[in-house]
């Protein structure tokens, strides 16, 4: 009987590990791909680290959504969601997800790094939420190519809103970004509304730049196969936004003798 239970528990995990594989180059459950992806970080607009559970979950709701589940934030993972800020999940938890370690994230480890059930629930963190119906303000990007837009595009975006878009894509292959249309606020240091993109898994490392104004930015092309970007408003003042496109390629490749048809931006 013992040898028999033991083959039915081998069976079963074979099972649960071909559920998970590669689809076009990245790791992911296909049952869970749509879901995941409707994981999303929110911190507050007053900056990080600054949410109790009661107002975690208010954010959350306030989107149409709720406080992501431990399943949900690492099936998001699976699939390269990966942010180094800690913050509220599903009831009164807290951790973040780590696709990759490093020295001053996820303490050398990978998975989600769990600080467990908070019985005080007026500590502040960020948040972590899931909406798999609400795309528009960010989430994760596995395609080849992609258009992305602020929120509401080509209407004037909101004030107080905070977007990431984390885009992941093939292994051996580099990220090339596009702006097609940018019409942000505009201010000396670019403090009130921006986008930010970075050369990484998240916004800790490896900055390319903050943007704002009307000027179209250069294209930006990534060093690996992921790239995060950040966009933020405060509370007054809104504009017309911005439309860009990213196109993965081979690394191998020297960028600077590539071709990639982008599309051109719409006539208002």
């Amino acid at each position: 009987m013992h040898v028999l239970a033991l083959l039915l528990t081998l069976v079963l995990l074979l099972k649960e590990a071909q559920a998970w594989g590669f689809k076009n180059g990245i790791f992911h459950n296909s049952i869970w791909l749509e879901q995941a992806a409707g994981v999303y970080h929110r911190e507050s607009r007053k900056g990080k680290y600054q949410l109790t559970y009661k107002e975690a979950k208010a954010v959350c709701k306030y989107e149409g959504g709720n406080l992501a589940t431990y399943e949900q934030l690492e099936a998001a993972r699976q699939i390269g969601f990966h942010v180094c800020a800690a913050g509220w999940f599903d009831r009164g938890r807290v951790g973040y997800p780590i696709v990759k370690a490093g020295a001053n994230c996820g303490f050398g480890k990978v998975g989600i790094i769990d600080y467990g059930y908070r019985l005080n629930k007026s500590e502040k963190w960020d948040a972590y939420c899931y909406n798999p119906t609400s795309k528009e303000c960010g989430g994760i990007q596995t395609e080849q190519q992609k258009i992305i837009q602020s929120p509401g595009f080509p209407e004037e975006y909101q004030d107080e809103q905070i977007c990431y878009w984390h885009i992941r894509v093939r292994l051996g292959q580099r990220i090339h970004l596009h702006f097609l249309e940018f019409d942000v606020e505009n201010d000396t240091s670019c403090l009130a509304d921006y986008l930010e993109v970075y050369d990484s898994y998240d916004d800790v490392s490896g900055f390319a730049g903050r943007f704002c104004g009307e000027d179209l930015p250069d294209d930006i092309i990534s060093t690996g196969n992921v790239m995060t970007l950040k966009f933020l408003s405060d509370a007054s003042v809104t504009a017309g936004g911005f439309q860009l496109q990213y196109v993965a390629f081979d690394a191998s490749l020297d960028p600077q003798n590539q071709t990639h048809n982008f599309t051109a931006a719409p006539l208002h």
